[in-house]
């Protein structure tokens, strides 16, 4: 961590943030990028942000997204579709890292996030409730339409997405030759952004049930139980 000023980033209070229902375990981090060349500055990106991460007591995981089928291109089983999903109910909180093309995110990203639906059998749903912090890089000048998209989606999803966000411009010659952010600006932002997501993290993951308890879903349900008693009288 040769960029990392390590005194600046003290240790997360987590006593401070964590709830009495609070799992324990480290904060469980899934690292999405959005290109496949071999040299992807997305990658690197969150390849930096998953090494502050890891410093800052989380456990991350990164997918690769080659050989990802299109969205309706393939059933749910195939195994990078059922690996993608997996991740996703795994994971307590994302990272989505992609480039912005014309203006918007890539296809490359916006096809990972197809794949995760907002529910699956068992009651299970894999993004609601979890945080979310979003970042882009830019072959020109400084530009957050990326990271914009990137927020309606997380809102979409029903995941806590985060104030802060990270934007670097002509990435290309911001990523030294070992594929690395010197110290600057735009690492101490995504220091900045990691560094918030864990706290939120640690603040919501004990707490999202409740959060995210809607009324709406209530009423269903109460309508259901009448129905079901309803049908018994008859």
């Amino acid at each position: 961590m040769p960029a990392l000023v390590a005194q600046a980033l003290p240790t997360i209070d987590v006593d401070n943030l964590k709830s009495a229902d609070d799992p324990g375990h480290k904060p469980r981090i899934l690292m999405l990028y959005g290109s496949l060349r071999d040299v992807s500055y997305s990658r690197r990106a969150a390849e930096e942000a998953a090494r502050i991460l890891d410093y800052l007591g989380c456990e991350t995981r990164m997918f690769d997204p080659r050989g990802l089928p299109q969205p309706d291109g393939a059933e749910p089983d195939h195994p990078k579709v059922a690996e993608l999903r997996d991740l996703a109910v795994w994971a307590e909180g994302m990272v989505w890292s992609s480039p912005e093309r014309h203006g918007a995110m890539t296809g490359i990203m916006k096809s990972q996030i197809d794949w995760l639906p907002l529910s699956l059998k068992g009651g299970i749903r894999p993004t609601q409730g979890k945080t979310l912090a979003v970042m882009q890089v830019s072959g020109g000048s400084q530009s957050f339409n990326a990271v914009n998209q990137m927020r309606i989606l997380g809102r979409w999803m029903r995941m806590i997405t985060i104030p802060n966000q990270s934007s670097i411009p002509k990435a290309w010659l911001e990523f030294d030759s070992e594929g690395r952010l010197p110290e600057g600006p735009f690492y101490n932002r995504i220091v900045d952004v990691m560094e918030e997501l864990v706290k939120f993290t640690w603040l919501t993951r004990g707490r999202s049930d409740y959060l995210v308890d809607r009324y709406s879903e209530r009423v269903e349900s109460a309508e259901d139980v009448h129905k079901r008693v309803s049908l018994k009288d008859v």
